[in-house]
């Protein structure tokens, strides 16, 4: 049963397709018959996530050289905003030579307005194999580089920093706390576990502008980045800021906590062993961060969702909500609550957001 939001976002993909169709055909691409991207739970994301304009993220061929492509294209306001913002940000990088070309970017094949679309095609990354997918050792590797290359940003020259602070933008304690107001006006159960959140927030204060004025990526997950010949390919530009150094880290190791404990595990012993205690603390005031922006994500999918997908978001925030009470009390959940809400995730999602989960990684 599909719901209004869903019935919203598969007429506007449908509209959309038949009229990029035939201008990709002129600009000399061809679209694949199966676009994973757009379907699953890809209608929620835009549904809920309001400072994202639409946009359709397809996969196609070059026809003059036969190569695979990434389409991304949009009529909105803001979404047109959005890929012009994102192409900003690799120039920028690209001419700051961001730590030393430690992340590369996908080649630019076109950026053109047509009509009333923006259409951005870059090379479609074919990494060898995904990053969940390597060995421990590699994982730990390639994210431990990653994390270093951001925070080298830190001792960039004056014109540098005023560059990229003035391209992707800087968050200190007091915008950490005023973004987590917002998370807190959410209609949820978890008031007062998020008001003790609030309040580790404010009495950190001092820790989290202590390792403040660094470019992290925001979004540093394995959807957003690609491995290649051991090099780490960006997608995803446009979540780059200068902020607290362990915010990129929060939302990496928050993801790790799902996706694989032992890395999780790894890259907290690293922090423990090589690090000051104030550093530990001031990634697990960014975890706690981070998690309250999540589980106010999900609760505001719950008006737009029904059926099983309305009881996986609701286990969804019940499964956050448990990683934070384990957090403030500076510990990681069990992992028996882990594997419980894998195999009830699993279970519930439909399969186009399974097939739409494969083509992330």
């Amino acid at each position: 049963m599909r719901n209004d939001s869903q019935k919203s976002w598969e007429k506007y993909r449908e509209s959309e397709l038949a009229r990029i169709v035939p201008i990709l055909a002129d600009l000399g691409y061809v679209l694949d018959e199966a676009q994973p991207h757009t379907k699953g739970e890809r209608y929620l994301m835009q549904a809920v996530t309001t400072e994202s304009g639409k946009k359709l993220i397809l996969l196609g061929i070059d026809k003059k050289t036969n190569e695979r492509v990434v389409v991304k294209v949009t009529s909105s306001p803001d979404g047109i905003r959005e890929l012009e913002h994102e192409r900003t940000c690799r120039n920028v990088l690209a001419e700051i030579g961001f730590a030393y070309q430690s992340f590369l970017s996908p080649k630019e094949l076109l950026f053109v307005r047509k009509g009333p679309y923006c259409i951005s095609v870059q090379t479609f990354i074919a990494q060898e194999k995904p990053f969940l997918d390597r060995s421990l050792e590699e994982q730990f590797s390639l994210a431990l580089r990653s994390f270093k290359a951001q925070e080298s940003a830190h001792a960039a020259t004056y014109e540098h920093a005023r560059i990229v602070r003035r391209t992707f933008g800087s968050m200190d304690a007091a915008g950490y706390l005023r973004s987590f107001e917002n998370f807190m006006a959410c209609p949820h159960n978890a008031e007062e576990l998020l008001q003790k959140a609030q309040k580790e927030l404010r009495d950190g204060r001092y820790t989290i502008d202590q390792y403040g004025g660094f470019l992290t990526h925001t979004d540093f997950v394995p959807h957003n980045f690609r491995v290649l010949d051991n090099a780490v390919y960006l997608l995803d530009h446009s979540s780059l800021r200068f902020g607290n150094k362990y915010e990129g880290w929060a939302r990496f190791l928050n993801f790790m906590t799902l996706h694989n404990r032992p890395l999780e595990a790894a890259l907290l012993e690293y922090l423990r062993v090589n690090r000051t205690p104030e550093e530990t603390e001031s990634l697990r005031l960014m975890r706690i961060y981070r998690l309250g922006e999540i589980i106010c994500y999900y609760t505001r999918t719950l008006p737009k969702s029904e059926g099983p997908l309305l009881a996986l978001n609701q286990a969804r925030i019940a499964f956050w909500t448990n990683v934070l009470t384990a957090t403030l009390e500076n510990e990681t959940v069990e992992d028996d609550i882990v594997r419980d809400y894998v195999a009830l995730r699993d279970s519930l999602r439909s399969e186009e957001e399974k097939e739409r989960q494969v083509g992330l990684h």
